[in-house]
C-alpha cells in the first residue's frame, strides 16, 4: 500500500535498500537518550514503526559492528 508516497506494509513503513536501513537503525541505537549496546532493545525500536525483508540480521551486523569498536 502506498500512502502519500510512503510505502506501507500493514502498519509499518517499508524502507527500501539502501543507506536509508542503516541511518533507521543507527538513529534507534546511537542517539544519546536511546543509546546502548543491547541487539534487542534496538531490534524492537526499529520494528515499532519500521519493516524491510532481513531487518532482524541488519540490525545484529550493525550492533556486531558497533561492538567492534
Amino acid at each position: 500500500m502506498i500512502e502519500e508516497e510512503v510505502v506501507m506494509k500493514k502498519e509499518y513503513i517499508y524502507i527500501p535498500e539502501g543507506e536509508l536501513r542503516e541511518e533507521v537503525v543507527c538513529l534507534h541505537h546511537d542517539t544519546p537518550v536511546k543509546r546502548h549496546g543491547r541487539r534487542w532493545k534496538t531490534m524492537e525500536l526499529v520494528t515499532r514503526n519500521y519493516w524491510w525483508p532481513g531487518v532482524t540480521k541488519e540490525v545484529g551486523r550493525y550492533i556486531d559492528r558497533y561492538n567492534a569498536y
